[in-house]
């Protein structure tokens, strides 16, 4: 019987990791201008579709902040003759599970069905997106929901200080809301906007109809032409601002420091980063691996100087928001009131260190590409997972071999590459500080960190 002796005083070193290939994608045009993109997968017998329209929250029109939101939340609420629930029975008949997202860049509308049912799903999918009942009634009905929604976030810190964050950073630029919009402006929204915007902006020439799979290509090219025949868009737009149109905004912050004052919080809730870089940039490798240095893991250096080692907090996270142009690097993190100050100092002096005072080291950046890498491939198990993976191909127009070489472009960035891109890209002279927290607790540690007088902002004026 043969003896292994095990060293249990450390870890295991990594193995080398496993080879992934990113199934191919067949591609088409139909004659609406409407991209027909599908994945073969065929491990289970479904389909996945989600049509990506590479336009989102900042194509609301100045004044309509939250539109976009509205209008793709109102598609399911009925079609033809079948009403907002008439449209979820049918989904429920073929056991189809729908979902919508919206971003800043996009909105993305996904059915899920089983293989059997491929041309109904589709069929009811392309019902909601080009002919919605888009009717008063609902869209009275989803505009109050939504208004209650937007007021009981206002009681959660978090909610606050990402809505307020975005607008410090981002002014009046489109980016400088979050989809939801505000209370003032969705209450003064219309259902003649929602369907202007639909008309306008939901549109089949900036649309990618994704499908993964049982399936095969030109089936799914003909469904798609049957499903979404008649849908075509104006030949003239009246909403459409994109945001690479309107260039970057002055942001709306004159501090470096900025509180949101609630008196009796128990804890404060920070926001502090600045506009960084857009999702094209050479550097996005080096940054992810930098930012799972910095923040992006449990073991993370800020994760482990706040929660570890001062124990301010339950865990703290950084993180770059790529976007078609210049997204936000933020760091989030809830800290007890008393602590506020603290937290502040060592998240920028960490935000500082790493880009050149005190440099990624060989085991931190081991550490940072192992939990980016080891378990990639679990990222595309799924149709599902496969068909958001491709979304991301169709919205940033990536090549089609982007995932394949992720793990071997990662594996490649050295220490001086991620010391490089956190110096080009993360300047503690442009961090902004948002506290979400109780002012008069914190007002005299605040005055001791050198950011300058901080600008007071009510919880009723946001």
């Amino acid at each position: 019987m043969t003896t292994i002796s095990v060293d249990r005083s450390r870890l295991p070193d990594p193995g080398a990791a496993r080879p992934f290939t990113f199934p191919s994608i067949d591609k088409s045009v139909l004659s609406n201008g409407l991209k027909v993109w599908s994945v073969r997968h065929a491990a289970v017998p479904i389909v996945s579709y989600m049509l990506l329209v590479r336009s989102g929250s900042s194509s609301d029109p100045e004044g309509k902040e939250g539109l976009a939101a509205i209008a793709a939340d109102m598609l399911d609420e009925g079609s033809g003759e079948r009403s907002a629930i008439g449209m979820h029975e049918a989904l429920a008949r073929i056991g189809a599970q729908f979902d919508t997202d919206i971003g800043a860049d996009a909105a993305l509308l996904s059915i899920t069905t089983l293989a059997k049912c491929a041309d109904r799903g589709l069929q009811l999918l392309a019902d909601m997106v080009a002919r919605p009942s888009l009717t008063e009634a609902d869209f009275t009905r989803v505009r109050q929901l939504r208004l209650h929604r937007l007021t009981q976030l206002r009681d959660v810190p978090g909610a606050v200080a990402d809505r307020t964050f975005m607008r410090l950073l981002y002014g009046s630029h489109p980016y400088g809301h979050t989809p939801m919009g505000s209370e003032e402006s969705v209450a003064t929204l219309s259902v003649d906007d929602v369907r202007l915007f639909h008309a306008d902006v939901i549109r089949p020439d900036t649309a990618t109809l994704i499908a993964v799979g049982d399936c095969d290509h030109a089936e799914i090219v003909r469904l798609a032409a049957d499903a979404f025949e008649g849908w075509h868009g104006p030949d003239d737009l009246q909403v459409v601002d994109a945001p690479a149109g309107r260039g970057l905004a002055t942001p709306a912050a004159t501090s470096r420091l900025v509180v949101v004052s609630r008196p009796g919080a128990p804890q404060s809730e920070l926001r502090i980063g600045h506009v960084a870089v857009a999702r094209s940039t050479p550097d996005y490798h080096a940054l992810v691996a930098a930012n799972m240095v910095l923040g992006g893991q449990f073991v993370s250096r800020i994760n482990l100087n706040l929660r570890e080692d001062k124990g301010l907090t339950y865990g703290a996270r950084t993180s770059f928001d790529f976007r078609k142009l210049p997204g936000p690097f933020a760091l989030q993190v809830s800290v007890q009131t008393v602590a506020t100050a603290r937290a502040i100092e060592e998240s920028i002096g960490e935000i500082a260190a790493i880009r050149g005072p005190r440099p990624v080291t060989d085991d931190e950046l081991s550490l940072g590409i192992a939990a980016l890498t080891r378990g990639y491939a679990r990222n595309f198990e799924t149709a599902e997972q496969v068909a958001r993976a491709a979304t991301q191909i169709a919205l940033y127009d990536l090549p089609d071999d982007y995932f394949v070489q992720f793990v071997p472009r990662v594996e490649r960035i050295t220490t001086a590459d991620v010391t490089r891109a956190a110096a080009a890209h993360l300047n503690p002279e442009r961090l902004l500080t948002l506290v979400v927290g109780d002012l008069d607790v914190i007002a005299k540690d605040l005055e001791q960190l050198g950011l300058g007088q901080p600008v007071v902002l009510s919880a009723e004026s946001l």
